[in-house]
């Protein structure tokens, strides 16, 4: 288990690694709502096992879907489950008086997916999770779900929220909002074809909409009548070894990440082609670009052969963390020189230190000043751990490449040490 400090140093001499990706947590936790709709039994393979995967399959466990859990022998972050769906029947409940509960820890794509799915059942469900998830937008999807007929109480439009089921609404209608986060369209398009409802996304371009089109054709290629369903490597995960890649290649070392996702559903795919193997432009959007992933190229920024823009960064604001605030703090802290104005952020090129880096219980902010070790001397990482989010081995992999990860007190980590 990682201690609550680690230091990470570059890799003493040159070497050729090869890294292998887990499953996509944003494939994964579609296909397990999906898969508890469909009429037989599916099997997801190569499905990610973290703690936004494992909050979601303890749901439905709750909801009563069985679900079996196996190894993954070609990965140990991922798991082979089988599902035994109920063909859009919602098999457990609770009252008005005593609601069902169900803890969504810090899982985004379990707050969202699941109050949809929970309308199509017959009775009472309250949903809550850690503090962080009851300050994160829910507005568009509760008003959405009212729109269909639907009673949802909260007082706040947030977490938590007691959601009542009443069954499907064939011929039902409602409109939501993608402005604050795609999640909103995706959740109702999962339980659209069960519930019978009419679904009008608005607040984005489709080429600002890559999650939805992930899940419109996750719907349409799912085994609803039983069956399996791959879940492909996760491209955001991907994203910090192709920038490992792109930041250790100058000294020599090479590192190759397998298996390279490939469907095109997964926007951080764009990575590869515009960041680790193509020419560092001066701006990189949020909206059209890069998604999660642009995190990454912000931590490379420094190393880049100019000044870098990052633009329409506002998302970045209500996830984990404050993204955009705490880029720009850590950053700095390294000695990067990091402007914000609005929703942009400016990054200069030139040298940087280690420094002890604020996670801020934030998966992706440690990813990304974790992968930053590899170049820079004493990068120290507070509570490493919270990797356990989508990436539960991140820093065991890390290792793989040759770095140097140590406790506090200077002991060499190694092992399960290294799993979150």
């Amino acid at each position: 288990m990682l201690p609550d400090l680690i230091e990470v140093s570059p890799p003493p001499r040159q070497k050729e690694s090869k890294v292998v990706l887990p499953g996509s947590k944003s494939l994964t936790n579609r296909a397990l709502i999906l898969a508890a709709l469909a009429s037989k039994p599916v099997t997801l393979r190569g499905a990610l096992w973290s703690e936004d995967t494992q909050a979601m399959v303890e749901c439905l466990k709750r909801l009563g879907f069985p679900v079996e859990v196996a190894d993954d022998p070609a990965e140990p972050a991922n798991r082979t489950l089988e599902v035994e769906g109920a063909g859009g029947r919602i098999l457990n409940a609770g009252t008005p008086d005593q609601p069902l509960e169900l803890f969504v820890e810090n899982a985004g794509t379990a707050a969202r997916f699941l109050p949809p799915m929970l309308c199509l059942g017959h009775g009472s469900y309250r949903v809550s999770g850690i503090e962080r998830m009851h300050q994160r937008p829910q507005a568009a999807l509760v008003q959405a779900l009212r729109q269909l007929g639907y009673r949802i109480d909260t007082p706040n439009d947030r977490l938590p929220a007691v959601i009542h089921g009443t069954g499907p609404r064939p011929g039902a209608a409602c409109s939501v909002s993608v402005e604050e986060s795609s999640q909103f369209a995706s959740a109702l398009l999962l339980s659209a074809g069960i519930g019978g409802w009419q679904v009008t996304v608005t607040g984005g371009n489709e080429d600002e909409l890559p999650y939805v089109d992930m899940t419109r054709r996750l719907v349409k290629d799912f085994p609803w009548n039983g069956g399996t369903y791959d879940i492909e490597a996760d491209a955001s995960g991907a994203s910090y070894f192709w920038g490992a890649d792109w930041l250790l290649r100058e000294g020599g070392s090479r590192v190759t990440v397998v298996p390279t996702p490939t469907s095109g559903m997964q926007a951080d795919q764009k990575f590869l082609d515009l960041i680790a193997q193509g020419t560092w432009r001066p701006t990189y959007s949020r909206q059209t670009d890069l998604a999660d992933s642009i995190m990454t190229a912000i931590v490379l920024a420094p190393f880049a052969p100019g000044i870098t823009r990052f633009t329409e960064l506002g998302r970045l604001r209500v996830q984990e963390c404050e993204r955009v605030k705490a880029l720009r703090t850590e950053l700095s802290k390294c000695g990067a020189r990091v402007e914000e104005s609005g929703d942009t952020l400016t990054i200069h090129p030139g040298p940087l230190h280690g420094a002890e880096i604020e996670t801020y219980n934030d998966h992706r902010v440690a990813m990304c000043f974790g992968m930053l070790g590899l170049r820079v001397p004493g990068m120290r990482l507070s509570n490493p751990a919270c990797v356990r989010k989508t990436f539960p081995n991140f820093f065991a992999k890390l290792a793989e490449l040759g770095t140097v990860i140590e406790d506090a007190d200077g002991k060499l980590l190694s092992g399960e040490e290294l799993l979150a």
